[in-house]
């Protein structure tokens, strides 16, 4: 490796590469690897830089996935109006209805991504929301529960991509040391879409006309979703290299960055031989999918059935979805918080442990309390349930991310791994139980249970890391961190001599 301390401080000739998006082809001349970390970042420029991509990228992502989110929860509030009277469920048709979104949500999940990577978020992840928003309002013509469960399977399947389509998106604009930060701004937008959904539903519950309010809302929320896809296909920018907002130079230190501190090559051309290998060369992907395990139950139990949670408290449908919305804004500013407080102090193990405790407090509480005469102790274990569950699933997908370097390698894992977290929704949707209502007792026990594994899961990884990294230092004779070596140099991944964990226990 580079000298680190010679290197500093040494300005260096680039010329300004153009990078086509998901391809090789560059022409111009690129900095060396081992010219790289002597590359003079103007710190100003690269302030300017950052705060373009925040303006240009993060609110339209959020736009998105607030949409993505609104279609896929709004069932809670149409289970709320009446939707199971009107369609005539029976049994625990609720629940089956619930964990049928999950197969193909799980299941297409990686193949979906191939495509974002092979042809281009601009173009997959629009198309993706016209798909589910379109469905989402076909739900409002559907007359019996096998025509609901039809639109929800191919709902399920044109978002089942969405998420990971934009962590991996995300991580060829950011550092890793950012990245954390950014996608809870995204992932907020998600949770706010909870409080939005129920303020849509509040205000469409009261429209007196010849639909059911239940209709309306899928009619409602699905038209958003279309038209935010429409705006999102012409906008949305291919990638930082070709972006429309950007300057030449700033174009020039947006590639150094991705290859300083993101990717081993920036923009490589996708390859699923090479992308799979990861299947093999990562150690510790079992590890992120059962820590995943213990962040899915909790969380899609929060985000599923916060209505019938907050329906303890004994309130009317119309109070039930109003309730729900200050849990949810302080959750999504807890999320940010604690994010971007991961990203400065450099770590993802301590702060996903606490949090899913936080969680996992909430369920034991709301589990052995009676909810009706204290309603005061219930409600605030809303919020512990909000603040401690939203944050998790950003925080468990920044650190494989900011342990995966390869492109390639990153587009495969990445919705693996979510689809194996979001595989528990078929677990949180089959607890809570027609026959538990309204208590939920067994739901609540169990979701403590996954997120207490979990949170021990996350602190042993965090320590197998630290550990690792002090040995790697001292066969060397070197203190660095992850941030000190360049990605670029660590084209063997983790079997380099210069590897480093990142976001293990400090």
């Amino acid at each position: 490796m580079a000298d680190l301390e010679s290197a500093k401080g040494h300005d260096i000739d680039v010329k300004h590469p153009t990078i086509e998006a998901s391809s090789t082809q560059v022409s111009g001349e690129l900095p060396e690897v081992g010219q790289l970390e002597s590359y003079h970042v103007d710190k100003n420029l690269e302030k300017t830089l950052l705060r373009k991509l925040d303006i240009h990228v993060l609110p339209l992502l959020a736009i998105m996935y607030l949409f993505n989110s609104i279609d896929k929860s709004n069932l809670g509030n149409a289970k709320t109006d009446g939707l199971e009277e009107d369609l005539h469920f029976v049994g625990n048709q609720y629940n089956i209805l619930m964990s049928i979104f999950y197969v193909p949500f799980v299941l297409t999940g990686p193949a979906m991504n191939m495509l974002t990577k092979k042809f281009g978020a601009k173009y997959i992840l629009p198309s993706a929301m016209l798909i589910f928003g379109g469905m989402a309002m076909i739900s409002a013509a559907t007359t019996n529960f096998g025509g609901l469960v039809t639109t929800r399977w191919f709902l399920g399947m044109a978002e089942s991509g969405f998420y990971p389509g934009v962590i991996f998106y995300l991580t060829t604009f950011y550092k890793r040391s950012e990245l954390a930060g950014r996608l809870s701004i995204y992932y907020a937008a998600s949770e706010i879409a909870s409080a939005f959904t129920g303020l849509i539903a509040y205000g469409v519950f009261q429209i007196d006309g010849a639909l059911q309010g239940w209709q309306y809302l899928f009619l409602v929320e699905g038209s958003l979703t279309v038209a935010a896809g429409i705006v999102a296909l012409f906008v949305l920018p291919k990638s930082s290299a070709t972006a429309y907002f950007l300057t030449e130079e700033e174009k020039k230190l947006a590639y150094h960055r991705m290859a300083f501190d993101s990717s081993t090559v920036v923009d490589a051309k996708f390859s699923f031989r090479q992308a799979i290998k990861v299947f093999r060369q990562d150690k510790l992907w079992p590890f992120y999918m059962m820590i995943g395990f213990g962040v899915g139950v909790p969380l899609f139990s929060v985000s599923n059935f916060l209505p019938q949670i907050v329906e303890r408290l004994g309130y009317n449908t119309v109070k039930t979805n109003l309730y729900t919305v200050a849990p949810t804004i302080v959750g999504s500013v807890f999320l940010v918080c604690v994010a971007f407080s991961s990203d400065h102090f450099g770590d993802r193990a301590i702060h996903l442990a606490v949090c899913l405790m936080i969680t996992c407090v909430g369920f034991i509480v709301l589990a052995c309390i009676d909810v009706a005469n204290n309603v005061g102790v219930g409600y605030f274990c809303c919020f512990l349930l909000c603040c401690g569950g939203y944050i998790t699933s950003p925080l468990l997908s920044t650190w494989y991310n900011n342990n995966t370097l390869d492109e390639n390698q990153r587009a495969i894992l990445t919705p693996v791994l979510v689809a194996s977290a979001n595989a528990m929704g078929l677990v949180s949707s089959n607890i809570f139980r027609e026959q538990d209502a309204p208590d939920y007792t067994l739901a609540c026990i169990i979701s403590a249970c996954f997120g207490a594994a979990g949170s021990l899961l996350t602190l042993g990884v965090g320590f197998y890391m630290k550990m690792d990294n002090r040995k790697r230092n001292k066969a060397q004779g070197v203190n660095i961190k992850a941030v000190d070596v360049s990605t670029a140099e660590l084209q063997n991944g983790q079997k380099d001599p210069n590897w480093r964990w990142m976001g293990g226990i400090p």
